[in-house]
């Protein structure tokens, strides 16, 4: 039987969140719903749990703003200014560029984790996890997300 991760091996798991995979509905970005979804979390609760805040505004979420050409910090405000939906998908259609290129971004998203240091620094985490016999289960860095979330068994 496969393992799982041992409970508490990567601090506090919110599955609240929603997977990596998860289009935006409106520029088809893979991971954008997720970082969002952190940004209402910190608004709602006032931070992330330690095992993501030491990700929150770097990380994937960097990544994505950089290849964006936008900060963090202003899709963060836009949630902590906004009280609906529509407004903050008002507000981000203004901040966005016309183009976001989903296909570049998605593309590179889920290969995160595939190069020979990717794959070093899956294993190393897998083994915290108690889960070192899953590395040819889980590809990407966008995989590990899931299956430390319970989305993958």
């Amino acid at each position: 039987m496969p393992s799982k991760p041992i409970p508490g091996s990567t601090g506090d798991v919110l599955t609240c969140l929603p997977s990596p995979y998860l289009p935006h509905a409106a520029t088809g970005l893979l991971y954008f719903p997720r970082f969002l979804a952190k940004c209402r979390y910190v608004k709602q609760h006032g931070a992330l749990p330690p095992s993501y805040a030491k990700n929150y505004k770097r990380g994937l979420d960097r990544f994505l703003s950089q290849h964006l050409g936008i900060e963090p910090a202003a899709v963060e405000k836009i949630v902590f200014e906004s009280t609906t939906e529509e407004e903050i998908e008002a507000k981000l259609k203004n901040l966005l560029p016309a183009d976001v290129r989903a296909a570049a971004w998605n593309r590179n998203l889920v290969q995160k984790g595939l190069t020979v240091s990717g794959r070093g620094f899956l294993l190393e985490s897998l083994t915290v996890m108690g889960c070192a016999d899953r590395i040819d289960d889980i590809k990407s860095v966008v995989d590990m997300i899931d299956f430390d979330e319970g989305r993958i068994d």
